[in-house]
């Protein structure tokens, strides 16, 4: 019985600490973080557009300079893409220990995600090398 209530206790002096240690946000602070939020944004979208027009500038096209922007950020965005599906495959091999079918599963996973990573790594470059070298 006496743990019992020594384990009720510590749980709500956790609690109170909890809530006395937490910060207050006034309403100053709030339009604050909301106006430093929005500037953020502005800020991330200005960067954007400079990223796409030096990929402009660089390609000579607009159209070879959008397509080259949109395969740089494929190219980013799928690394962690990837590592999780060979993840999730390599969950599925350790399933499959007891079931064949689903360390086939899991193995095909892997082998598709390594695939599309590969991918995804290489056609900016071979894009760069074709539209630069071949191009002029």
């Amino acid at each position: 019985m006496n743990k019992i209530v020594i384990k009720v206790i510590s749980c709500c002096f956790l609690v109170l600490l909890l809530m006395f240690s937490s910060q207050v946000a006034y309403a100053n602070s709030v339009e604050q973080l909301e106006a430093q939020g929005a500037g953020q944004l502005v800020q991330i979208k200005e960067n954007a557009e400079k990223k796409l027009e030096d990929y402009k500038e660089e390609y000579g096209s607009s159209t070879y300079g959008i397509a080259a922007y949109v395969l740089n950020a494929v190219r980013i965005y799928s690394i962690p893409i990837c590592f999780i599906g060979i993840a999730i495959g390599g969950i599925y091999q350790v399933i499959g220990i007891r079931k064949l079918d689903e360390r086939d599963k899991g193995f095909g996973m892997m082998i598709g995600c390594i695939t599309v990573l590969v991918i995804t790594q290489l056609l900016p470059l071979i894009f760069a090398i074709v539209v630069k070298g071949w191009r002029g």
